[in-house]
């Protein structure tokens, strides 16, 4: 039985040196849709995680790993109906549109108009900014996201009122300053110079202070002039190390209006090449209908994707071909991605669930191995940060999500029937949601804690 403090994020408190949690782990040291889950995935079903100074000091089995640890050590044993991840990879959201989720549903430019620009609004308040941010990062650490790229608003202070709130917490997240300066209303408006002085500015603050780093985040081509993208361009050029992030071929209607607007380009990403926003440490939202071209530029220039399913299927914009985007011919960089507020759920593993059917659709069957990649170091590895999150193994940051495998009555039930691994993951992914997630730890420190739950 583990050491339980309560459901809340909870404060620092007084550690040994060297901690470290054990029971079953998943993990995976490469990319199953090339190589293999067999060559690629890791389980161990009795495992220790050990952690000091926010890195993980020691994985492996608990019989090799247990006489390493200092007499002393605190361990966490989770017991055998729990399974050790690391920390889930959300690689698409949006926190100022936490207090919309679930508006009914209209398609994406409708959507955009009625909802979204709307809430926006609120946010050139700080302090209403800052309340969103905690809701957001509470959730997020619930459903044990420790990670995540994550859209502001066009307002610098929706910036600092982000990272201010998720500085304390020592998790890793990606954020930026939304540049938008046509096809908006005035009030969420800036300028070329603005927008550029504006996110230099917040680069300085932000990016690469403890765990924090700095996105370039133009909403989506529709809504930036020309001179405007060539300034995202720049600031890119200047600070290469920052991500891009935005949005492409979602929905039909967008990419036809993308074209009418860009009409010397060849299609949607086109555009985004033209001003120097393809490569390293670039991530689109959806790229539902990008063309076969598209996606083979998409694999030259190591440009991601973040696949957002529960999104997609609430705005009817289509289904994201994740079969073809990974093909061993030209695979592309894809995560996963919760995209709230369209996207209806914080849980990663609904979010699994439904990127399943999604796939189903297109005539691909997902499997649970692939999904659960997807959600950890196949997320790290759109956002090139595999080498530091995503994964179970000495040296890797310490943040890690633990699940409960029996986290309702109907599933402890159906895990009676199981007969492997494989069937075991798929009802996590297919039945689970946060109440799955046991604990969530943050550069080594437990920051969440579910209460007990008993069942009769």
């Amino acid at each position: 039985m583990p050491n339980t403090k309560g459901a809340s994020p909870s404060p620092d408190r007084a550690r040994p040196a060297l901690t470290a949690v054990r029971g079953p782990a998943l993990t995976f040291t490469g990319d199953p849709f090339q190589d293999g889950l067999e060559r690629t995935m890791v389980y161990e079903s009795d495992a220790i995680v050990a952690m000091a100074d926010g890195r993980i000091a020691h994985f492996g089995p608990a019989e090799v790993v247990r006489p390493q640890l200092p007499r002393g050590t605190e361990l966490d044993d989770y017991g055998s109906d729990s399974l050790i991840l690391a920390g889930l990879v959300d690689c698409h959201v949006h926190y100022p549109q936490t207090q919309i989720i679930g508006a009914r549903g209209r398609q994406l430019l409708d959507w955009l108009d009625r909802y979204t620009y709307a809430a926006e609004q609120r946010y050139a308040d700080k302090t209403y900014a800052a309340e969103a941010a905690r809701v957001y990062l509470r959730e997020s650490l619930r459903n044990g996201i420790t990670t995540a790229a994550v859209y502001a608003t066009v307002h610098p202070q929706s910036v600092d009122a982000f990272f201010e709130q998720a500085e304390p917490l020592g998790v890793r997240m990606i954020s930026g300053k939304v540049l938008m300066n046509r096809n908006a209303p005035t009030a969420l408006l800036d300028t070329t110079q603005a927008g550029y002085d504006d996110s230099k500015a917040l680069i300085g603050k932000w990016h690469g202070r403890g765990r924090l780093m700095y996105a370039i985040t133009p909403r989506f081509a529709a809504t930036s002039t020309p001179d405007q993208l060539e300034v995202c361009g720049a600031l890119k050029a200047e600070f290469p190390d920052c991500f891009v992030q935005s949005h492409v071929s979602e929905n039909r209607g967008e990419v036809a209006w993308v074209k009418e607007l860009f009409p010397k380009r060849a299609g949607y990403l086109d555009v985004y090449a033209h001003h120097g926003l393809l490569g390293r440490r670039t991530i689109y939202g959806h790229g539902i209908h990008l063309t076969e071209e598209e996606l083979q530029v998409a694999h030259e220039t190591g440009t991601a994707i973040a696949h957002c399913p529960t999104s997609n299927l609430f705005l009817g914009s289509g289904s994201f071909h994740l079969g073809n985007a990974k093909k061993k011919a030209r695979p592309v960089r894809v995560g996963l991605a919760t995209d709230l507020g369209a996207g209806t759920s914080f849980s990663m593993l609904q979010t699994l669930n439904e990127a399943y059917k999604v796939a189903q659709t297109c005539g691909y069957s997902l499997a649970a191995g692939h999904a659960f990649y997807l959600a950890t170091r196949g997320g790290a590895q759109a956002l090139y940060l595999d080498d530091a999150i995503g994964s179970l193994a000495a040296g890797m940051e310490a943040d890690l999500a633990v699940l409960d495998l029996k986290s309702t009555p109907i599933i402890a039930y159906r895990m009676k029937h199981t007969q492997d691994l494989d069937e075991a993951l798929f009802i996590q992914m297919t039945l689970g949601d946060d109440r799955a997630v046991r604990a969530t730890y943050v550069a080594g420190k437990c920051v969440y804690e579910r209460p007990e739950q008993r069942f009769s």
